[in-house]
């Protein structure tokens, strides 16, 4: 059983609202990174330097960032078994920067506290922030985000499943039973 919670209209408004409220809260967008968490992530994030660009006239730097080995609940099966990395692009250095980390579903924190490692090993932010597409609760971690496209209370045995056209083909979040 599968409910569309956000459809491809809905996730474009969310995106802008984001948009707007990174602009208003760094009074622009100067001296601001934003960084996008593989694999859905980096979309969202270039998607909001699209917006952020069309509404303030001015271009943000986009990166992209590889948070595999920085997960506490990375295992190796056997010997032969490897960690696929897809790799790190921040194409500035982020000391001093603000930078703004994106990521489409926040849960339990794990995956944005490896991206806080990832990127503390790439230099030193003035700040950082972090975007969502979802906030859907049951943090095992003190994170919390600065701007979200949509809270969504959830239960354990539910699933959110983001999907983006740039990977999925398809715009639409929804939550699923397990």
């Amino acid at each position: 059983m599968s409910r569309i919670i956000l459809d491809e209209q809905a996730i474009r408004r969310a995106t802008t609202r984001i948009a707007h409220e990174i602009i208003e809260r760094n009074k622009g967008v100067e001296d601001c990174v934003l960084v996008g968490i593989k694999t859905r992530g980096i979309y969202l994030a270039k998607r909001l330097a699209e917006r952020i660009e069309q509404i303030e006239g001015a271009s943000i730097t986009v990166g992209e960032i590889d948070i595999t080995l920085y997960r506490d609940d990375l295992t190796v099966k056997s010997k032969t078994d490897e960690p696929i990395l897809q790799g790190t692009d921040i194409p500035v250095n982020i000391s001093n920067k603000k930078v703004i980390l994106v990521d489409d579903v926040l849960y339990t924190g794990r995956t944005v506290r490896a991206g806080l490692d990832a990127l503390i090993d790439l230099g030193r932010p003035e700040q950082i922030q972090l975007a969502v597409l979802i906030d859907r609760g049951h943090r095992e971690l003190p994170i919390r985000p600065d701007y979200v496209g949509k809270n969504v209370p959830t239960s354990k045995d539910e699933k959110i499943v983001a999907k983006l056209s740039e990977v999925d083909a398809i715009d639409e979040v929804t939550i699923e039973q397990k």
